[in-house]
């Protein structure tokens, strides 16, 4: 047996948050003459980092690298309110490209955090979307990694308990330590559906489909994607010998001996001219059949931050 044929998951790669973080450092660097400094990753690859790092954005780890009134891009993952408050120490000019369903889930957690009640975080310690969500409400919210967590987390009052989630998990991520917690806590609030990113939702169950007939799935994201980990982890769960790459470069011949069918998807901050580059690496390795698996089509879009089309307006002449 040897490779024949590819099966493309449909969703893949980039997000509607994704595509507003990069059209936002791309609008900056066009509008503005100065420097313009991204804090952290503006999404989580490095091709996509690169690719700005080239126009002229300028990463740093922290906002004390930037200079005094200058303009700072938040990342789409989110900052917590002791970051905004170090960018008006700083007198920096803010633009905040935090994807618009994880500040749905800051306002949850500052919310719940007024009414007093516990919050308990489903996610992964030190991700940036979960540091910035914790920073909302440090005294309200605890980290629930995991079903054991959920077992053992001690709350004062069990009749004022909420869960909000990390968006990058999928509601199978999340079901199980949810019935723990509803088990011990009746009067828990769950977290809305839509905090669960349809993106994430959406490319796993496509991981799911093309793993019915794929022996082997590729999923193209970077080391430090959550989302990228998560469906290489579903398509082990279905079953099937899943590989997390970088580019095309990263592919060994060898995981396709005996192997007649590559599944190949995205996570949701890879562009898809990598995705095309390993499609033509696994022509060069004997695949002659392309099949796309189009699960549902997505027609979300975000809108630009209102303070980047206020400082475009103002910049126009």
């Amino acid at each position: 047996m040897s490779l024949t044929k590819i099966i493309l998951a449909k969703p893949r790669g980039f997000c509607a948050g994704v595509e507003r973080a990069i059209e936002v450092v791309e609008q900056a660097l066009s509008h503005f003459s100065g420097p313009i400094y991204v804090r952290k990753e503006i999404v989580h690859n490095p091709h996509v980092v690169n690719a700005l790092r080239q126009k002229g954005a300028i990463f740093v780890q922290e906002l004390n690298a930037v200079p005094q009134s200058s303009t700072a891009i938040f990342s789409a993952h989110g900052v917590s309110p002791a970051v905004h408050q170090a960018a008006k120490q700083r007198s920096l000019q803010v633009i905040d490209a935090t994807c618009p369903l994880v500040t749905k889930v800051h306002v949850e957690a500052k919310r719940f955090a007024q009414k007093g009640y516990t919050i308990l975080l489903i996610g992964h310690q030190g991700h940036e979307e979960v540091e910035g969500t914790l920073g909302e409400a440090p005294d309200a919210i605890r980290l629930i990694q995991t079903v054991e967590d959920a077992r053992r987390v001690a709350i004062d009052n069990p009749d004022k308990v909420a869960v909000i989630t990390q968006t990058t998990l999928s509601i199978d991520d999340t079901r199980e330590i949810i019935d723990v917690l509803k088990g011990r806590f009746p009067m828990l609030v769950n977290p809305s559906k839509d905090d669960i990113c349809y993106a994430t939702q959406n490319r796993q169950n496509a991981v799911k489909a093309i793993a019915k007939e794929a022996q082997v799935i590729l999923v193209i994201g970077a080391r430090n994607s959550s989302n990228s980990i998560r469906l290489t982890e579903v398509a082990r769960d279905a079953g099937r010998k899943a590989y997390l790459i970088n580019s095309a470069n990263e592919i060994d011949p060898a995981w396709f001996e005996g192997v007649a069918c590559v599944g190949v998807t995205s996570g949701a901050s890879a562009p898809e001219h990598l995705v095309q580059e390993v499609v033509e690496a696994l022509k060069h390795l004997g695949a002659t059949q392309i099949e796309e698996v189009e699960l549902v089509k997505e027609n979300v879009s975000f809108g630009l931050p209102s303070e980047l089309q206020t400082l475009i307006t103002s910049h126009t002449p």
